[in-house]
Formats: structure tokens, C-alpha cells, sequence
């Protein structure tokens, strides 16, 4: 889905991704490999109580064509569009990250997704050098050419966002788009809007649980050439984000600050594990402005071959994948490698076994017995 000319999906077909998108027991990962197994999310539909049967599971909810066209509606009204993995306006590098979301909805100007973007995060109870630092990075980079990325969370975040009003920012929600949280910066959002955008790959009306801020911090390091650490706690959703970054190649940046205070031993501690030292713009942009030359949009043609949909595999087959899988987490690789089956059918009945809730993935993509 990624590499290839962009997408124009009709109306039927973008219901169907959202459908897919919404079934039970559907990550971006399974949806990625849906997709690629059968070719279309139509296909895929069709295949899903099949695979959860043969995978061991009793029922699947598979979400109807009523459901998708409400949740299109809904968006449509509040002025945001859904764009599909693979569409022109999909960011590029967010579709080159491990589990890229099936299907963002985009409201506001989508053009500013189109730059080199920075993702600047930090503390909600940010201090005073901490927010003054995290403005100033803001309109710099916003000055030369980058678009930041944050989460809209109160502290650094909101410091961003604002001070990059100007150039354009993209606020990353935790929540649907008419859920705002938290919800005094609502007003920061209308703002946000005139010029940048907001993105949430949550259903219309999805209120943001615990759960939802990793994923939406995954986005925000999708999103980015690389991560600006500001303040952070030993233990909080920035050094999440710088985590996520990490695990998909992007850069990490931190600002230095007092040993005495705990709002910067995150970021003390990113320095030690080698994050870029930052203390200007310069610092940032030194690192940057090669990378986002490298990573500039190149459309490359290539034939739109659609795969046949796969042969089911054999009992025999099916119970030698299970016996390779444990509660020690394995990877996919090994997996192949083991069972001397094809690529197709392994990740075939990987799939049967997921839609059934019998599979667990990790963060790093390997898997587990449920």
C-alpha cells in the first residue's frame, strides 16, 4: 500500500475500509495484512468469519455498511475528511511506520502535512524555561520550514502548538474529533485549524481513554522526521513518544535541564542513552534538514497488480504454527523459518488465529499465544 501510486478510492471502497477498520479484532497490523492477502477490503470482509472459525474463535463483529456511512456523516459535518492509508493526503512517513492506522480522519488545512514535520513534546506540568524553550523551538522551526507535531496535552504541547500558529501545526488527538481533550483547548484547536490541522485515526464521538494517549503518541512519532523532548518525567507519555520514535528510526532530541528538578530527568536520562543535546535551533535543524531533503515525496509508478486471494491451509499446517507459538513472544521470521511453510500461509493463519483472540502482538511486532 505504500510506494505505490496514490489511491483513489471510490465511496464504496472507502466504506469498506472503514468497515474493516472497525471489525472486531482488527488492528492496523492485521488490517495490513488483510488487505495484502485478498487485495481489497471487500475481499477481505467476506473472508473474516472464515478466518475466525478456522482460527478457533466463535463470533466476530463485523462492522456494517449503516455503521460506516453514520460515522462519514458525522465526519463530514464536522468539516473532517477520511483519507486512506495509501490516498495523496495520507502523511508519507506516517505510512512507513510498523502499524500505520488503516484510516485518519483530517481536519483543517492538509497541505501542512506535506512538509517536513518535527514532533515537540514534553511535561503537562511544564515550568517556566520549559514552556519559553518549547516556544521558542516552535516558531523556529516553524520559521524555516517544518511543521510541528504535538499532542494538544496541557504544559509544552500547548506551548507549541501556539507558538507555531503562524507556520502551521498538527495536533495529534487522542479522542474523535468532536471529543476535545483536554477541553479547555478547544479554543487552541479552532485557532490550530485556521492555519495547520488536526488528525485522529479514533471514531467520531471515540471519548480518549488511558489506553488511546500511547496510541496517539505513536502517531505523533509517525508523523515526525524526529522527536523534541522538552521536559519529561522519569516516567510519562513524552518518553513514550521518544521510545516510539526509536523503535521507528526516527531521531530523538532532548533539552538538558537541572538535575535538582524531576520534570527534566526524562530528558536527563535520553541524554545519557545518546538523544541529540539540544539547546537551540540550530541543533535541530542541523540534524533535520538533511534527513527531510531525503524523505522528500517521490511518486513512484508501479503496476497495480491485486493478489490472489490465498488457499486456505491445512489442518497439519495449522496446528504446526500453534505448536512454534508460546507465551514467550516470538518473531514472525522465526516462525516462517521453523515451520518450512510459505510466507502466505503463514501470515494466513496468523490472521485466523488473531480474529480469533488467540494471538498476541508486542510493540516490536512479534508474537505470542493469547
Amino acid at each position: 500500500m505504500n510506494g505505490r501510486r496514490p489511491l483513489t478510492p471510490s465511496e464504496a471502497e472507502r466504506l469498506d475500509w472503514l468497515r474493516l477498520a472497525r471489525s472486531g479484532n482488527v488492528g492496523p497490523r492485521t488490517f495490513r495484512d488483510l488487505i495484502g492477502l485478498y487485495g481489497s477490503a471487500s475481499a477481505a470482509l467476506d473472508a473474516l468469519p472464515g478466518l475466525m472459525r478456522r482460527g478457533g474463535g466463535r463470533d466476530i463483529r463485523i462492522a456494517g455498511r449503516q455503521e460506516a456511512e453514520r460515522e462519514m456523516a458525522a465526519a463530514t459535518r464536522h468539516g473532517v475528511r477520511m483519507v486512506a492509508l495509501g490516498e495523496a493526503d495520507y502523511p508519507d512517513l506516517l505510512g512507513e511506520i510498523a502499524a500505520p492506522p488503516p484510516i485518519i480522519g483530517i481536519q483543517g488545512r492538509a497541505e501542512c502535512l506535506a512538509r517536513p514535520m518535527v514532533g515537540l513534546v514534553g511535561s503537562r506540568n511544564a515550568s517556566a524555561a520549559g514552556l519559553k524553550m518549547a516556544a521558542l523551538l516552535a516558531r523556529g522551526l516553524g520559521e524555516v520550514g517544518f511543521t510541528t507535531v504535538s499532542g494538544l496535552a496541557r504544559g509544552i504541547d500547548a506551548a507549541a502548538h501556539q507558538a507555531s500558529l503562524a507556520s502551521g501545526t498538527v495536533a495529534v488527538l487522542a479522542g474523535g474529533h468532536d471529543q476535545i481533550y483536554p477541553p479547555e483547548n478547544q479554543p487552541l484547536v479552532g485557532r490550530i485549524l485556521e492555519t495547520g490541522c488536526a488528525i485522529s485515526e479514533m471514531p467520531m464521538g471515540h471519548e480518549p481513554r488511558a489506553k488511546d494517549f500511547p496510541r496517539r503518541n505513536r502517531l505523533i512519532a509517525g508523523l515526525s522526521l524526529g522527536v523534541v523532548v522538552v521536559e519529561a518525567a522519569e516516567r510519562s507519555g513524552s518518553l513514550i513518544t521518544a521510545r516510539l520514535a526509536l523503535e521507528e528510526n526516527r531521531e530523538v532530541f532532548a533539552v538538558p535541564g537541572s538535575p535538582l528538578d524531576p520534570r527534566a530527568a526524562g530528558t536527563n536520562r535520553l541524554l545519557k542513552d545518546g538523544a541529540v543535546l539540544v539547546t537551540g535551533l540550530d541543533d535541530v535543524e542541523a540534524v533535520l534538514r538533511p534527513l527531510a531533503a531525503r524523505h522528500q515525496r517521490i511518486l513512484r509508478a508501479e503496476e497495480d497488480e491485486r493478489p490472489m486471494p490465498p488457499a486456505d491451509p491445512g489442518e497439519a499446517e495449522r496446528d504446526r504454527i500453534v505448536a512454534l507459538l508460546g507465551p514467550v513472544p516470538v518473531s514472525l521470521d522465526d516462525i516462517i523459518r521453523l515451520s518450512g511453510l510459505g510466507v502466505a500461509t503463514v501470515r494466513i493463519i496468523l490472521l485466523e488465529l488473531e480474529l480469533a483472540g488467540r494471538l498476541i502482538r508486542d510493540s516490536g511486532g512479534r508474537i505470542s499465544l493469547a
